[in-house]
């Protein structure tokens, strides 16, 4: 799904108007007939609605719903700041079309069990929030009620500039027809509570032809990239992944990438472990097979190296000065995509020279401490994704920048947000898990792209059902595995 800018959004409003064709208060009649379908599907009845309305067509929706759900049964009031002269043509139309009965309030009249539905600014915000929404929006944060916000949170930008921006703090957000990249940035994503794409019937042509190098990642692409497993086939028709990983004390991280890597689908995974830290993965998986450092670290190079399919080295592996140098000699003897993460990464970011013989279409995974030694600390977001393409460019590789809505980052500028996933995979042992399942998805067939989303998209995705059965807090990374 692509991710469209605030005047792009603006653009395919037109556009379906023109194309349709359709009158602009009927297109916003027909997604605030969306938007009233989700609450009276998610809201009780029984609970007051407040509005809080703005004055341009954010603010219009707002009152369309508010008409639509009173005639639904609800007990909806507004808070409109302006005066009808100061609204858009549209959002006076839909104030025109308020039944008398719905009432006016002010914060001062909210209830506790008070839902508060924000429409006070939609995606043309550029500069800083004046008074009177300024205000406002100071004294909903301060309010314990669960607060809706309608397309973004009111004060939002659409895209990069959100920092010390005052912005309504939402547990849901209803975004229309695609998500706002703001809303998948840790700037301000964290006023969009939970995400819910609503499609409004936006004309798919001008969608279909808007450039954009953002893309939201959807159950329907990845079912599109998915490989089919043949009935006739043996091991040997889904490759062998190695994992260079582990060094004394550390040994955890390898046995979490080397049973993702089981999971994925590969034929055979091979884990390069010390000989001392042997028994933890032969206990653990037992269908890996191992190949044994003599040195309590990566020392030398795994027998010959050029059977593997895939590789994928860095978790637990440390620093020492040997292994550093067997790294060297590891990018020296291959001349195909590799996934690098953690302590690899790290020596990368100490040894720069290194990064001329990394293998074309490799995958790096790093966090944001580790993203920041790669390519140094970053005033804002949209610095920071500059340089993660610039250096996905350089490398002709892959960056995937683990964290909320991971973003993959392709060399040709190209940025995937991950849709799934959720905070209780914010703990020790995640990464490795996604390194272990990426390079088996390397070795199953997969190409790089795709291994990389698909491995983000599907690693999210268990994290999700191990915090549906666990809790986001009692979750642990190595919950993840059994549901990949």
């Amino acid at each position: 799904m692509k991710i469209l800018t605030g005047n792009q959004i603006k653009e395919a409003d037109l556009y379906t108007i023109e194309h349709e064709p359709i009158k602009s208060v009927d297109l916003m009649e027909r997604a605030s007939n969306v938007i009233a379908e989700w609450i009276y599907s998610n809201i009780n009845k029984h609970t007051p609605l407040l509005f809080l309305i703005g004055k341009g067509n954010n603010g219009g929706d707002g009152l369309a719903v508010a008409r639509i759900l009173y005639y639904a049964g609800y007990d909806c009031s507004v808070l409109l700041p302006f005066e009808k002269e100061a609204l858009s043509r549209e959002c006076r139309k839909n104030l025109e079309r308020l039944p008398i009965e719905i009432g006016k309030k002010d914060t001062k009249d909210i209830k506790s069990n008070t839902i508060i539905i924000d429409a006070l600014l939609g995606t043309g915000v550029k500069g800083n929030i004046k008074e009177p929404l300024s205000s406002i929006i100071e004294e909903i944060n301060l309010l314990p009620n669960k607060v809706i916000s309608i397309d973004l949170p009111s004060g939002m930008k659409s895209e990069f500039g959100n920092i010390d921006q005052k912005i309504i703090k939402a547990g849901i957000t209803l975004t229309l027809e695609f998500p706002k990249l703001a809303m998948l940035l840790p700037e301000a994503g964290e006023y969009c509570g939970d995400i819910k794409i609503l499609p409004i019937g936006l004309d798919k042509e001008f969608i279909n032809n808007a450039p954009s190098t953002y893309h939201y990642i959807t159950n329907e692409f990845i079912e599109n990239i998915k490989l089919r497993r043949e009935k006739f086939s043996h091991k040997g028709t889904y490759g062998h992944a190695l994992l260079i990983c582990g060094s004394r004390g550390m040994v955890g991280a390898a046995v979490l990438a080397t049973g993702a890597a089981l999971r994925s689908g590969c034929g055979l995974v091979t884990t390069h472990i010390p000989e001392e830290e042997r028994l933890a993965i032969q206990v653990n998986h037992p269908s890996a097979m191992l190949s044994l450092d003599e040195a309590p670290y990566f020392s030398t190079l795994p027998i010959n190296i050029s059977k593997y399919t895939s590789i994928g080295i860095g978790s637990g592996l440390g620093q020492n000065h040997e292994t550093t140098s067997t790294f060297k000699q590891l990018l020296n003897s291959i001349y195909r995509p590799i996934v690098i993460d953690a302590d690899a990464l790290n020596i990368l970011s100490d040894n720069y020279n290194l990064r001329q013989h990394i293998p074309a279409g490799s995958i790096l995974t790093p966090h944001p401490g580790e993203l920041k030694r790669l390519i140094g600390e970053w005033p804002d977001e949209e610095i920071k994704i500059e340089h993660v393409r610039k250096l996905a460019s350089n490398l002709q590789s892959i960056i995937i920048v683990k964290g909320a809505h991971t973003m993959i980052c392709l060399p040709d500028g190209n940025c995937y947000f991950n849709s799934s996933g959720n905070s209780g995979m914010a703990k020790g042992g995640s990464g490795d898990i996604l390194t272990g399942y990426i390079t088996g998805l390397l070795a199953r067939g997969y190409d790089s792209i795709h291994a990389a989303i698909l491995g983000v998209h599907r690693h999210g995705l268990a994290g999700d059902e191990a915090a549906e059965k666990y809790s986001v807090e009692s979750m642990n990374s190595k919950d993840i595995i059994d549901f990949l």
